[in-house]
């Protein structure tokens, strides 16, 4: 997979930073997933996703839960639940339509991010993820950390009471009222 195509190139020439950027893809791109890695994923309490349908009309969703809600599986892969949402389904429709997303970890405390780019596939939940209508695995492709530097430094007040987690039983949100008739039954 290049880390830049045509139209990337054309903007490096323009502004002359074809060498840093091929300097920053040798030097911090990777195909794995490191220790550091894997431990800032898992430490995240969200992530954004990025995916786009078959002609390519991007979108991108937050994903949330607790810390741990994503997890490093393998080498180069990662899990995380699809909970519980608005059921439109986009972001998981787009996967079953063109499987390439791109996910963004940030950490707004002491700001850190953190690329992974793959293709992701949609699973059966097993049972050990509690809330977890569907579980989503991402094969990376290219893992790479992003300057911080216009990370707005932000702390977390306290978790949503929707995210799934041992002992807990999410209330119902009350924007469901208004839509009551056309939820699903059962």
């Amino acid at each position: 997979m290049s880390s830049y195509h045509e139209r990337s190139r054309e903007l490096q020439d323009r502004f002359d930073t074809r060498r840093l950027a091929d300097a920053l893809a040798q030097k911090l791109s990777r195909t794995a997933f490191s220790a550091e890695d894997k431990a800032f994923i898992e430490s995240r309490p969200m992530f954004f996703l990025a995916s786009a349908d078959a002609q390519g009309q991007p979108d991108c969703s937050y994903k949330g839960g607790m810390p741990g809600f994503v997890r490093v599986t393998g080498e180069a892969e990662l899990s995380f639940p699809s909970y519980d949402g608005n059921g439109m389904f986009r972001s998981l429709g787009n996967v079953l339509a063109n499987p390439r997303v791109g996910l963004l970890f940030l950490d707004f405390e002491q700001p850190r991010r953190l690329r992974v780019l793959g293709v992701a596939r949609l699973e059966e939940p097993d049972g050990t993820v509690g809330g977890a209508q569907l579980m989503v695995r991402v094969r990376a492709e290219r893992i790479f950390p992003n300057c911080p530097r216009y990370i707005h430094r932000m702390q977390l007040v306290e978790p949503s009471v929707y995210a799934p987690r041992p002992g807990h039983e999410p209330p119902e949100p009350a924007w469901k009222n208004s839509f009551r008739e056309h939820l699903p039954k059962g």
